[in-house]
């Protein structure tokens, strides 16, 4: 619901514009009071009516503020009716059997005259008698001079209410994640963002039924991820898909441990990022339920088991990412990417110890935009039907063990340029008759199979360089140089000939 004091929101910036126009204040007033009452008409009519609120929750709120931007903050001077005609920035309200209360309290320096943080910020208890909080958030409130943690105590009284809790960027936030946010039963959205968290993820969020976004990405976490977390698939859950985990991000952290496979419950997940972390084993089968995953990223850990085969049945993903994990191992499935066609859109297994081939069946993916399979072990050719891919815009074939001739044609170095990478495979090769050498691979050689001796000097058929003249534009210069040789030598020839003709001659003459 739209706050209370809308009109006297637009009419704080309205009596200024009167004034400057010489208006009648006595119009702009009614505007305002006119939100609680019917204008009376009458010429003493208050200057502006205050919307009904609780004055326990007025002081509430105050002091909760007060205790964020420092002492020196005078709320019911600057702002005698926050959810009236001097609305608080970052602060909205609601309204509840005829009484306002403040539902959202954001701060941080997200615009110009947001409420920001006082260098000695500090969490009041008032803030937990805002009985109708809804949403909660900082940004950028506690500075590292600052260590500050997270109330233990207290939130049992926003069990019932309060859906979004969210700190962002904030080098002072110390501590571990208290357990007890396990008890904001109501809450839908927690982000625990750059901060410096440590310590366990607490067991207790995975009793948030209603829970739709996890992320505590970027604090300094440890020890394993809990399986509580994979609870989504309970009964309240299954018959509240409404309610169903959507997003999990626990990246950049140092959590150990494997994968529980508890997380294959979480069956209306769309994204699950766990990458940077300490991470171990084998990604576990029963993630093959999680059918409506469109971003698996499991980069930078230390997961082995190979790429399982159930991944290619995920037909909603639309990002697979396991780049950095050196000891996953395995070879690339042979076939059933096109399973995959539709969406994958995205694809980096750089760095995971694949070996094998690279399977042509790959080319299904007909949605692929960028391709990493770079810094493996991989052998054998590349097969040509890659760039074939209608949406490709990145190929990284790099430090492999692959062999033979590219067969691309010249128009798709021209297209990806930089962003097709084949060097470090000392087996590859390029046909040059095929590409010229301004749009030829980086760092890989002319295949040595389309150079052919020819003609040397010394008669042993072949020249310096030992390629056929029709396969490199050097030896044009070289064929000029012999043509040009050639053209002497008959000279010559003809000379001595004459020579030889003049001598006969003489002889001749001598006998008769």
């Amino acid at each position: 619901m739209r706050p209370a004091g809308g009109c006297c929101r637009r009419g704080g910036g309205l009596l200024v514009l009167g004034l400057a126009l010489s208006l009648s204040a006595a119009l702009l007033l009614r505007c305002c009071a006119g939100q609680q009452a019917e204008d009376d008409g009458s010429a003493d009519a208050p200057a502006a009516a205050t919307a009904p609120m609780e004055e326990k929750e007025r002081r509430a709120l105050y002091a909760a503020i007060e205790s964020f931007v420092g002492k020196g903050w005078n709320g019911s001077g600057l702002y005698p009716d926050p959810c009236g005609w001097s609305p608080i920035q970052g602060v909205s309200c609601d309204l509840f059997n005829g009484l306002w209360y403040p539902t959202v309290i954001g701060i941080g320096p997200v615009l110009d005259n947001s409420l920001q943080c006082a260098p000695d910020a500090k969490f009041s208890p008032q803030l937990f008698d805002l009985r109708r909080l809804r949403t909660l958030s900082f940004y950028s409130c506690f500075p590292a001079s600052n260590p500050t943690a997270i109330p233990t105590a207290g939130w049992e009284k926003l069990s019932g209410t309060l859906e979004t809790l969210e700190f962002r960027t904030n080098p002072g936030l110390t501590g571990g994640i208290p357990p007890s946010l396990g008890r904001l039963a109501s809450l839908q959205s927690l982000v625990l963002v750059e901060n410096n968290l440590t310590g366990p993820v607490p067991a207790e969020l995975g009793a948030l039924s209603r829970l739709r976004r996890l992320v505590l990405s970027g604090n300094g976490l440890s020890g394993p991820i809990p399986a509580t977390l994979g609870n989504n698939n309970d009964r309240h859950r299954r018959h509240a898909h409404d309610d169903a985990l959507l997003i999990v991000d626990l990246s950049r952290n140092s959590l150990t441990g494997s994968l529980p496979s508890s997380l294959g419950g979480l069956t209306g997940l769309l994204k699950m990022d766990l990458s940077n972390n300490l991470l171990q084993g084998s990604i576990p089968p029963e993630l093959a339920g999680l059918k409506s995953l469109t971003l698996l990223d499991l980069r930078n850990n230390s997961l082995t088991g190979g790429l399982p085969q159930f991944v290619q049945g995920m037909a909603s993903l639309q990002d697979l990412l396991l780049s950095n994990n050196p000891q996953l191992g395995g070879a690339l499935p042979q076939s059933g990417w096109e399973t995959l066609a539709a969406n994958l859109a995205t694809l980096d297994l750089s760095n995971v110890g694949l070996v094998g081939a690279i399977p042509a069946n790959m080319a299904k993916l007909t949605g692929l935009r960028f391709l990493a399979l770079d810094h493996n072990r991989l052998t054998g050719a590349v097969p040509a039907e890659l760039a074939q891919l209608p949406s490709i815009g990145a190929l990284y074939l790099n430090g492999n063990n692959l062999t033979g001739p590219l067969e691309f044609l010249a128009g798709f170095y021209q297209r990806m340029g930089q962003r097709f990478a084949s060097w470090d495979n000392p087996g590859l090769c390029y046909n040059i008759a095929a590409v010229d050498v301004a749009h030829a691979p980086s760092g890989v050689v002319v295949c040595k199979d389309l150079q052919e001796p020819s003609v040397a000097p010394d008669g042993d058929g072949e020249v310096e360089g030992g390629r056929k003249p029709e396969a490199s534009s050097s030896l044009v210069a070289s064929s000029s140089s012999g043509g040009s040789s050639a053209r002497v030598g008959g000279l010559w020839y003809l000379v001595v000939v004459q020579g030889m003709v003049a001598a006969v001659l003489g002889l001749l003459s001598r006998l008769l």
